[in-house]
């Protein structure tokens, strides 16, 4: 099975994908039972703070039936490190050619994120078909997905950065949308105190989005 194959088939898994900072990997474990339990398996660690890596190692070894992703991967030295850290896929924020052209070579499955018509098409010349539309609000939402289906129709996306609980139900809809990225279901506070309860509360919910 293709690296495309794979993706697509985890990105199908449910509407919403987490998108998680963690500062402390010590949560990491606890914190992917209860998402997997909610029913959101695909998991987007960021590489934001330093406890990320670990984070990411520690849910792939203890949480076999999660998907646990690896987010803002900005440059190809990261590779490597979210793949041996135990990272199904990788995420990107942006993609400029060189990390593009690096990713080709990734071990893992690869979403890169665009934020334009251009780079959806250097992309998929470069032989990406999911990508992450990144930032989803800021970057013309729903709106731009729906206006790009026609001229781009063999592209898939994840829109993410700026969706909530109520506005993701618009792009689930969109023909040309596999899943949205969120920040909504793992919010700091709630982190901050582990109220892996409150998480649960809002990743079941999460689950049940539909378009």
């Amino acid at each position: 099975m293709s690296h495309t194959d794979v993706l697509r088939d985890q990105l199908r898994l449910a509407p919403v994908i987490p998108v998680v900072t963690v500062d402390d990997a010590r949560i990491s474990i606890d914190l992917a039972h209860t998402l997997v339990r909610a029913g959101l398996p695909v998991i987007e660690i960021t590489l934001r703070t330093s406890a990320a890596l670990d984070a990411i190692s520690a849910i792939a070894k203890a949480v076999p039936e999660a998907v646990v992703a690896a987010g803002t991967v900005l440059a190809g030295s990261q590779i490597r490190e979210v793949a041996d850290a135990g990272a199904k896929f990788i995420v990107t924020p942006g993609t400029p050619v060189k990390l593009a052209e690096d990713l080709r070579e990734a071990p893992i499955p690869v979403m890169p994120g665009c934020s334009t018509v251009s780079e959806a098409m250097t992309l998929a010349d470069m032989g990406f078909s999911y990508l992450k539309f990144f930032p989803a609000a800021a970057s013309g939402g729903a709106a731009w997905l729906k206006s790009v289906n026609g001229p781009l129709p063999n592209l898939m996306f994840c829109p993410t950065g700026g969706i909530d609980r109520t506005s993701a139900p618009s792009y689930l809809s969109l023909p040309n949308v596999v899943c949205v990225g969120g920040t909504w279901i793992t919010p700091a506070e709630a982190m901050k105190k582990g109220d892996l309860a409150a998480i649960e509360r809002l990743a079941a919910d999460a689950a049940s989005l539909q378009g």
